[in-house]
């Protein structure tokens, strides 16, 4: 019996390889984002020139929302394949990012929700520059779609601290 256990467990552990077909997906996603970024780019550079500041700063909010999607892309892929899959060897790469190897999964969940919090702070900010053009409630679902990324955040940071057993402060009396 401990002959069928073993073997489960090894299929078990080798099963983690799965994983790389998707990030792979998401390394082709993160090419994909790059046609985006030149088609916006492409875009925006006449509205430097003729357009109103209003619509250079959605240009730039575009540009930066596009980039913010790639990061957090660079951030699943390098941090799940590591902690997942396997670790990257290091003394390989020169320019090896600092935060490579670090990041552990409460890290990663930060680093999502934080980027995403971003990304959807861009894109209300983008509603805000044309709120002429919004209904009351098309607002109302954006402001409360916004709110519940940031109110998640908050309470997977909260999660996060309660469970690594650090006290939470206290005011003293």
């Amino acid at each position: 019996m401990k002959h069928v256990e073993s073997r489960i467990e090894r299929l078990l552990f080798a099963s983690r390889w799965l994983l790389v077909p998707f990030y792979i997906g998401l390394v082709m996603a993160l090419a994909l984002l790059l046609v985006k970024f030149v088609k916006e780019f492409i875009h925006f550079v006449p509205l430097v020139f003729t357009g109103e500041g209003g619509d250079i700063i959605i240009g730039v909010l575009t540009l930066v929302d596009v980039v913010m999607v790639a990061n957090l892309l660079i951030i699943i892929v390098f941090a799940g394949y590591e902690n997942f899959v396997s670790r990257f060897d290091a003394d390989q790469h020169e320019d090896w990012p600092g935060w490579m190897g670090h990041v552990g999964f409460a890290e990663l969940k930060m680093k999502l929700i934080g980027s995403i919090v971003a990304i959807s702070g861009i894109e209300l900010l983008k509603a805000f520059m044309h709120v002429e053009n919004l209904t009351n409630e098309q607002l109302a679902w954006k402001v409360g779609i916004h709110m519940t990324f940031v109110i998640s955040g908050v309470l997977f940071a909260v999660m996060d601290r309660i469970s690594a057993g650090k006290p939470v402060a206290h005011s003293e009396e």
